[in-house]
């Protein structure tokens, strides 16, 4: 059997922290940030876009970019978007998540773009 690897992460280390699964690999390419977003709408699943302070990462709450884009499919607007999400707050973290109609849940979610650690 193989190790499993401690990742070390903590509170007082910003730098460190980890959200969700894509975070333990490195950072999403434009192209596989491209790629989610096409899963996201071959799924059926509303994306909705969400950013926070780094220092704030772990609270439950997010705030909204707008309202979630219900039924859209296109994926170059979406990735505008986004984009303008970035853009509009550049130290924040931002999330791109794919809500799932028929679960009433979260199908995907992942961070995008990561503020800088303070």
């Amino acid at each position: 059997m193989s190790a499993v690897e401690d990742y070390k992460s903590s509170l007082s280390d910003p730098a460190s922290r980890k959200f969700e699964t894509f975070s333990y690999l490195p950072e999403l390419t434009a192209e596989q940030i491209r790629a989610q977003v096409a899963y996201i709408v071959s799924k059926g699943w509303n994306p909705g876009i969400e950013h926070i302070e780094p220092e704030n990462a772990f609270s439950h709450y997010w705030y909204m970019w707008k309202l979630p884009m219900f039924g859209e499919t296109d994926i170059d607007r979406i990735l505008a978007e986004i984009e303008a999400c970035h853009r509009a707050h550049p130290n924040n973290h931002v999330r791109l998540i794919g809500y799932d109609n028929y679960k009433q849940s979260q199908g995907a979610s992942m961070v995008v773009f990561r503020g800088p650690a303070k």
